[in-house]
């Protein structure tokens, strides 16, 4: 299959990647967003196009949009990061850079600064992927249906590709991609598919990938959540034993998307759902508040909580600010076929059960192509839980022979405990972020911020204050 996908990948850029005018980067930038605090940077965005040339003959037209945030700081001596968010369907525009780790959120009719945007350390590009997400369009609905693993990959790495046109300053430099939730499906696919074009034409320089609270192995990961629920309070001894023995997630989630929900399946979730109540966030068990769009990323996660009719909290700032005219004329964004730019596309169907294709094992391949990964957990999500995430890692390394380098230690961010790593071979490490949500930039920023400096920077996590 691997050699297929490679094959296909091959043959469309052949096609596609030279056949292309593009301007330069100069008409991407952006002088200011409204509202926006000065800044010593450069940012850009701006649409860049995947369509191949079978499209291009038929007049199809498909375009990624993009956001690029330049270093804080000597950004000429700083890697390149590509950010992707899950869903599958969410924008890592409206969720990574406005709500996580970018440099401005929204706030009130402008924006303020982050102080632990990731951009400190690094060239932040988020792309807003598959087509049909956020500002990404295609010009005829059709391409929109069926959209799957395999597609999504493909025209990331397209979209890599033609990016490096208009940004030729980056392409020799060294690239890191993470994301989290469904992007740990999104990046090691993308990841792997970059290694197999190096082998015949070297233009991507990838040193190191980062998963957080990621989809790794449907089972595993979602069964974690019966044990993550029962040690946190939040049902009962008797729904528990039923949630492990008589209907597990995992079951009810593939129940779920082949509409064939059994009756015990159905008994099992009621009992969950009433028992651990509407009232506590299942992406950090520990807020009291709403789900806000920052959290709808993960609908794929837990179909019976959220839908695409969810109130994603009346005053959901990021949502507001990027619906505004003068906004999407400083983006050069465009809303095509759509009246609103949603945080989760409703025009996007994708195939939904590449959700049970694991993608742990594409993982250890890429760890034996030599590319370090780091696979990290926010402590307080239940819908990914830490639990799943350390037995997929500890049992790949088993797997791959790979020795322990440093023990379980805890590891500290701003004078207080930061979470807790392992590493193995001092190329694959786990580590959790304390009191983190699924979303670990946006609830712990500080520790996000730490945890992201070492990994560019292939050092240790701080051991002491």
């Amino acid at each position: 299959m691997a050699a297929i996908v490679k094959i296909v990948a091959f043959a469309l850029l052949a096609q596609l990647c030279f056949s292309a005018k593009w301007d330069d980067s100069y008409s991407d930038r952006i002088s200011q967003l409204p509202g926006q605090p000065q800044v010593s940077f450069q940012h850009y965005s701006g649409y860049v196009s995947v369509d191949h040339k079978e499209e291009r003959e038929r007049q199809i037209e498909r375009a990624l949009f993009y956001y690029f945030v330049e270093a804080e700081t000597d950004p000429a001596s700083k890697p390149l990061v590509l950010w992707l968010n899950g869903g599958p369907g969410c924008s890592s525009l409206g969720v990574g850079a406005f709500s996580e780790n970018g440099p401005f959120r929204p706030s009130g009719n402008g924006l303020v600064k982050n102080e632990y945007s990731w951009n400190r350390e690094a060239n932040i590009l988020y792309l807003e992927s598959p087509i049909g997400v956020g500002f990404s369009y295609a010009s005829n609905s059709s391409s929109y249906e069926g959209v799957n693993d395999k597609i999504t990959a493909l025209d990331n790495l397209v979209f890599l590709q033609n990016w490096f046109l208009k940004f030729p300053q980056y392409k020799d430099r060294n690239l890191y991609i993470t994301g989290e939730s469904y992007a740990g499906h999104y990046i090691p696919q993308l990841a792997e598919l970059m290694l197999q074009f190096n082998k015949k034409q070297k233009i991507f320089n990838l040193r190191g990938i980062a998963l957080g609270n990621p989809v790794l192995e449907f089972a595993t990961d979602f069964n974690s959540r019966a044990e993550f629920f029962w040690s946190h309070g939040l049902i009962s001894d008797t729904t528990y034993a039923m949630f492990t023995s008589r209907c597990n997630y995992s079951r009810y989630v593939s129940e779920y998307y082949r509409d064939s929900l059994s009756p015990i399946c159905s008994k099992v979730m009621s009992l969950v759902t009433t028992e651990t109540s509407k009232f506590v966030d299942k992406y950090d068990v520990t807020l009291d508040v709403c789900i806000s769009s920052v959290l709808s990323q993960s609908k794929l996660l837990a179909p019976q909580q959220v839908t695409e009719t969810i109130d994603v909290c009346v005053e959901d700032e990021t949502v507001n600010y990027l619906n505004r005219k003068d906004v999407q004329k400083a983006l050069h964004a465009r809303l095509v076929g759509l009246n609103r730019w949603l945080v989760c596309s409703n025009i996007l169907d994708y195939e939904l059960l590449d959700l049970e294709i694991p993608t742990i094992n594409v993982v250890g391949r890429i760890i034996e192509a030599g590319i370090p990964v780091l696979v990290y957990s926010g402590d307080q999500d239940s819908v990914i839980p830490l639990t799943g995430s350390r037995k997929l890692v500890h049992r790949l390394a088993r797997l791959l022979k790979l020795r322990t380098t440093t023990p379980y230690r805890v590891w500290f961010a701003g004078m207080q405990v930061g979470g807790w790593t392992q590493v193995y071979g001092n190329i694959l490490s786990f580590a959790t972020i304390r009191g983190a949500s699924h979303e670990a930039p946006f609830s712990q920023p500080e520790r996000s911020l730490v945890l992201f400096k070492a990994f560019l920077q292939g050092m240790p996590l701080p051991q002491e204050f």
